[in-house]
């Protein structure tokens, strides 16, 4: 009798250790998921392409996935005091989020519009100002980051039907076709596959990197990139501001360190955003906020950096502009003077320049800071990233509606092509103005405030550089 109980008792244990063998397997299998289309980052480009995916009829019926690390954020507050992490969004950035109701929402809490422009340097009185009154519109509009997160966020929470998105869950590894150590061949019916953190093993026909300049899509890719330390650092402050009833001009001075710029946010604040060495930004970070304010008004005001060599030229030379161009005589702006910092909105980031030389490879695309990232001298960065957007968004339903499938790597090729011709000839630009203003050697000065009066005279050349900044 013991021994039949004591059978009996074996033959339970293994039954239930089959059948939670079995249910394992089951779970595991169950954890293996397809998607049409995975975007790795949920930063402010990774939520705008799932909200522009989110919004095309002919996608209705792909499966859509934004992975996000971060937790949800719900209940979201917008301070009284001013963020120090700005974006200056360009017209064609405005036009993508009013394409997926974005606009509406940011407008609904706060933005500044930029009318004008005035860029000057400190080695000599040469200076370029822009503005669009022909073009009866707005340079751009200064935002800062939380809001334009917020508002493609409730975006994003309104095509739910349509876009999942994984909070908390991070990709720990992927495997990228012709990229992954025993996946060399490059196999278009090859799909992505993507190992998360929360155990999950995720295929998708089109993985896009939106995961920044530190990308694990790219690495895992093997995407070649050539990067460039600036060995600078970019102080950020919210500052106060008096002297202006309309502040809505964008200051830009170039200082042999490296450029200081002051961004309307309201009437009453601005932001800052000055380059320079890394043991100038810790002196700044350190300073009490009385000095840091002499130290800001100095930079924008004082005049020793003055060569007067270049001048002397530099002054007849402007003569004889003015009088070729007797109806475009120059026209200097004096900024308005800082009369205060918010508390703790000092802070200062490293910068450098990452450019990938591909932005796809078989079933990936990468969009932003993954693909590009420039110094802030222009504001560029990050419009470029939503212009990644638009395009990627674009060939993607190009390629459905031809019959092809999302990763289709011919419409792909066609992404990336049209992007380099947009991003490499700004990235080339704005690398070559920081190495030709980070000097003050007099013939260098002596041509870059040439070439700056010369820009500044002729009106059509600078209707140009607003149309290109702007699209």
């Amino acid at each position: 009798m013991a021994c039949n109980i004591l059978r009996h008792c074996k033959l339970c244990n293994l039954t239930a250790r089959i059948v939670n063998t079995v249910a394992s397997r089951n779970l595991h299998s169950s954890s293996n998921e397809k998607a049409d289309i995975v975007i790795s980052g949920g930063g402010m480009v990774g939520t705008a392409m799932a909200c522009a995916l989110g919004h095309v009829d002919d996608l209705q019926d792909k499966r859509i996935i934004l992975l996000e690390s971060a937790p949800e954020k719900k209940n979201f507050h917008l301070s009284e005091r001013y963020s120090n992490r700005t974006c200056a969004i360009s017209p064609a950035t405005v036009s993508l989020f009013q394409s997926i109701g974005a606009w509406d929402e940011i407008l609904q809490m706060r933005c500044q519009p930029v009318k004008s422009m005035q860029v000057w340097e400190s080695c000599s009185d040469s200076l370029i100002t822009f503005n669009d009154e022909e073009l009866m519109n707005d340079l751009a509009y200064i935002v800062e980051n939380d809001v334009i997160l917020e508002a493609l966020r409730q975006r994003l929470s309104a095509l739910s039907d349509r876009v999942e998105v994984q909070y908390q869950t991070a990709a720990k590894s992927y495997v990228i076709p012709g990229s992954t150590p025993g996946h060399d061949g490059v196999d278009q019916n090859t799909w992505v596959t993507i190992e998360t953190d929360k155990g999950q093993s995720i295929q998708t026909k089109l993985m896009i990197g939106a995961d920044g300049m530190n990308s694990a899509v790219r690495k895992a890719g093997k995407f070649h990139v050539f990067q460039k330390d600036y060995k600078q650092q970019a102080v950020v402050a919210t500052l106060e501001v008096s002297g202006t009833s309309d502040n809505s001009v964008a200051w830009q001075r170039f200082l042999p360190t490296g450029p200081i710029a002051m961004l309307p946010l309201s009437n009453q604040y601005s932001c800052l955003i000055w380059t320079t060495t890394p043991g100038k930004a810790k002196y700044l970070k350190d300073l009490a906020d009385d000095s840091f304010v002499d130290e800001v008004n100095d930079a924008f005001w004082h005049e020793r950096d003055k060569n007067s060599t270049v001048m002397s030229l530099s002054h007849k030379y402007q003569e004889i502009l003015n009088f070729v161009f007797t109806d475009n005589q120059e026209v200097r702006q004096l900024p308005p003077t800082v009369i205060g910092v918010n508390p703790g909105s000092r802070a200062s980031f490293p910068l450098s320049l990452v450019h990938a030389s591909n932005y796809i490879k078989p079933r990936v695309a990468l969009i932003g800071d993954a693909a590009h990232r420039l110094h802030p001298l222009a504001g560029q960065g990050v419009n470029l990233g939503f212009g990644d957007v638009s395009c990627l968004c674009r060939t993607v339903t190009e390629a459905v509606l031809s019959g092809s499938d999302v990763g289709s790597l011919y419409y792909l090729t066609q992404y990336e092509t049209e992007r380099q011709r947009a991003v490499i000839p700004v990235v080339l630009t704005i690398h070559g103005l920081h190495h030709l203003y980070s000097t003050d050697f007099s013939p260098m000065v002596l041509l870059r405030s040439l070439g700056l009066q010369s820009t500044n005279s002729f009106q059509f050349v600078k209707n140009k550089i607003i149309q290109q900044a702007s699209s």
